[in-house]
């Protein structure tokens, strides 16, 4: 009898199991149908530009599907290797490479720009700190010249804000309110060398690409090739078709600190992998930069999402009876880019497009909607 009821039990024990399984194995195909059906919706024409997207949980990946092409002169499609311009999701890497510096010892987030660029005329380069340029609150204005086409289609960092030495006035006293330019991490461009004895492209790849294992990523140059490089496109409506919209047909293109890193969905992956695993910086640090020092107002021109905040490099959403939220939006030209995650359940939501017809945060905010149906948040 001891015997028989042993057998049953772990029958049922089976059993259940099999049945758990096929109970997960049911939400997640549903949850890939309706993921799947919010993109096909978006990007329906395979012959158009499109996107790359993926849903991560933990390790595994729970949906990754391209749509559409990179290249419409080559009609190259889009795969999970497309290097996509993330644009302004780049402030991340930038952010992440001064923080580095700082755990090292070598710079503090304290220090203020007068340390670093000496030259600069103005004293209010004495209150303006790393903190202030990494979070949006240093008060410095975008006043980079607009007359001459030829500085906006192809100006680099160091040319882009050279505005910034003879700079005399500020919008706000730093720290007191939130702005989001570019120029101010344009100078992280110019800091790593002057700090690490590096250039900012080797600083980045020897302790950020090489330890997250990414290995097909590469910051935007004329004169460099980028491997499986998608185009950014949008539509023109007088010739009824996508034209090119990337270097040398957009203003900024060419900077790098702020927005230039070529990547892919894959390569992207890597890098939130070793973040969560503290390979790329400490759990202090870390917690630094995910943590807002000021909330967006709603009057913002760039960045206001409900219960949102800016830390250095990443935007952080709260919302009531929700996991943390935390992600970047990039826009270049045709590129348009959402990176987000909620490290409290390991999960990972990416999706990067080379057209700009795409409402990511309301995108976003059906998937999310999605995985809270499927239990993901509990």
């Amino acid at each position: 009898m001891k015997t028989l009821t042993i057998i049953n039990f772990a029958t049922i024990l089976i059993f259940a199991a099999m049945i758990s399984c096929k109970q997960n194995n049911a939400k997640q195909s549903s949850f890939q149908d309706k993921t799947d059906s919010l993109f096909s919706s978006i990007y329906y024409d395979s012959n158009e530009p499109g996107a790359a997207v993926l849903v991560m949980k933990g390790d595994s990946v729970i949906f990754e599907k391209c749509y559409g092409i990179a290249d419409m002169q080559t009609k190259m499609p889009i795969t999970p290797q497309t290097n996509f311009c993330i644009a302004s999701v780049s402030k991340q890497f930038s952010a992440v490479a001064i923080l580095q510096l700082a755990e090292r010892g070598l710079l503090s987030l304290d220090d203020n720009l007068k340390k670093f660029f000496p030259e600069y005329k103005a004293d209010f380069y004495n209150r303006i700190t790393l903190h202030h340029i990494l979070s949006h609150t240093s008060g410095i204005p975008d006043a980079r010249p607009r007359t001459d086409k030829n500085f906006m289609l192809y100006s680099t960092d160091v040319e882009s804000c050279r505005y910034l030495i003879d700079l005399d006035r500020l919008n706000f006293e730093p720290g007191t309110e939130y702005e989001y330019i570019n120029p101010t991490f344009q100078l992280v461009y110019q800091i790593i060398p002057r700090v690490a004895d590096i250039d900012f492209d080797t600083y980045i790849k020897q302790h950020i690409f090489d330890v997250a294992k990414m290995t097909n990523s590469v910051y935007f140059e004329a004169e460099r090739a980028i491997p499986n490089m998608a185009h950014g496109y949008v539509f023109d409506k007088e010739k009824n078709a996508y034209v090119e919209c990337d270097y040398g047909e957009t203003n900024f293109f060419a900077s790098k600190a702020d927005g230039g890193l070529y990547t892919s969905i894959h390569d992207f992956a890597k890098w939130e992998t070793a973040l969560r695993r503290n390979k790329i910086i400490g759990e202090e640090f870390k917690k630094m930069a995910y943590s807002p020092k000021i909330m967006i107002s709603a009057d913002a021109e760039y960045g206001y999402n409900k219960n949102t905040g800016y830390g250095y490099g990443w935007f952080i959403q709260k919302n009531q009876n929700e996991p943390e939220c935390i992600y970047h939006l990039g826009d270049n030209g045709g590129f348009t880019i959402y990176a987000g995650k909620i490290p409290e359940k390991e999960i990972i939501l990416l999706f990067f497009s080379n057209r700009d017809d795409i409402d990511r945060i309301s995108v976003a905010d059906s998937i999310y909607a999605m995985m809270k149906e499927e239990n993901w948040f509990e």
